[in-house]
């Protein structure tokens, strides 16, 4: 009865914690508890629909009644002649939107930190934000406009000069740019404000005496303001490499047409293009499977790698 007692004690006592604890911070759960609830519902319950990518799928039998085909779908999209060049495309683009899009909020961050006028500083950070809540279909008018090569500004502004108007939608070797400059426009204000949180965290007192030993404000970025939101760069971009197979879904379909497929059509134009269009919604799921396991594991490694430099990580 001794021992029972020492290894339930001990047991109880735990629990018991665990309730004080909830008890204690019940305000904090019940804020935690509708971004669960989020989600649950559209994040880790829509995983069940990828049973498709295993079915021969009839809309009429559903999920449950369709036939099984284990990885039928998966030997067909290897071999399609179209899933190689979707694949380069896909990683083309986000490497681009990575190498040159990526650093854009932090060197903006940087620059909105030494302005020193408050009021002109907001004003700037408001105009660079407001682009992330302008929709695409939006956003893709307007450059398609404004480069349009009969009435848009920039080949008008080109015409002027006496050169001929250039094709910037069609342009195989423009296009990519156009996605990445787009991008990088809507959304480097909004990825900004992370950084410029970050930066705010930073003591004070590392750059009154980085002044007093005479560094220039450029050495205070480099020496001090990098190194410390050096953890936020990082678990930000091992989340950006974790999607790495997600190159803008909405901004290539609103941007691209025909003329370009050979270089803007991406895993997401194809899945949509295919599963909605020719109905093969088996093979369009084993693609998004494809995609989601590959940076599932690029994310692990990246994890790994940030780890084993002295990071933190994201687990």
């Amino acid at each position: 009865m001794r021992t029972i007692t020492r290894r339930d004690g001990p047991a109880i006592g735990l629990a018991g914690k665990k309730e004080r604890r909830l008890l204690k911070h019940w305000d904090l759960y019940v804020m935690l508890a509708p971004a669960l609830l989020f989600l649950l519902i559209f994040k880790y319950t829509p995983m069940y629909g990828v049973i498709i990518a295993f079915q021969d799928f009839n809309v009429i039998k559903g999920m449950l009644n369709s036939p099984w085909v284990g990885l039928k779908h998966f030997e067909e999209l290897f071999m399609f002649a179209e899933f190689p060049r979707v694949v380069r495309n896909t990683l083309i683009i986000s490497l681009m939107k990575l190498v040159f899009g990526f650093p854009a909020p932090i060197l903006l961050a940087l620059l909105l930190n030494e302005l020193l006028l408050v009021r002109f500083k907001r004003v700037v950070q408001t105009i660079t934000y407001v682009p992330h809540f302008i929709s695409w279909v939006v956003v893709g008018g307007i450059f398609i406009d404004i480069l349009s090569p009969s009435s848009g500004i920039v080949n008008k502004l080109i015409e002027a000069f006496g050169f001929d108007p250039i094709f910037f939608m069609s342009d195989e070797k423009l296009f990519r740019w156009i996605l990445v400059f787009t991008d990088t426009w809507k959304e480097a204000g909004w990825g900004a404000i992370i950084y410029l949180a970050a930066l705010l965290g930073i003591n004070e007192e590392l750059f009154q005496a980085a002044k007093v030993d005479g560094a220039s404000r450029l050495r205070q970025i480099w020496h001090i303001s990098l190194p410390c939101i050096r953890s936020t760069i990082v678990i930000l971009l091992l989340l950006r490499i974790g999607h790495i197979f997600d190159a803008g879904f909405e901004q290539v379909l609103v941007m691209y047409n025909a003329t370009v497929y050979d270089v803007a059509d991406i895993i997401d134009t194809y899945v949509f293009r295919v599963g909605l269009g020719q109905m093969q919604f088996g093979l369009t799921t084993a693609a998004g499977l494809f995609k989601s396991l590959i940076g599932c594991i690029l994310l692990i490694v990246a994890n790994w790698f940030a780890r084993r430099m002295g990071e933190e990580g994201i687990y």
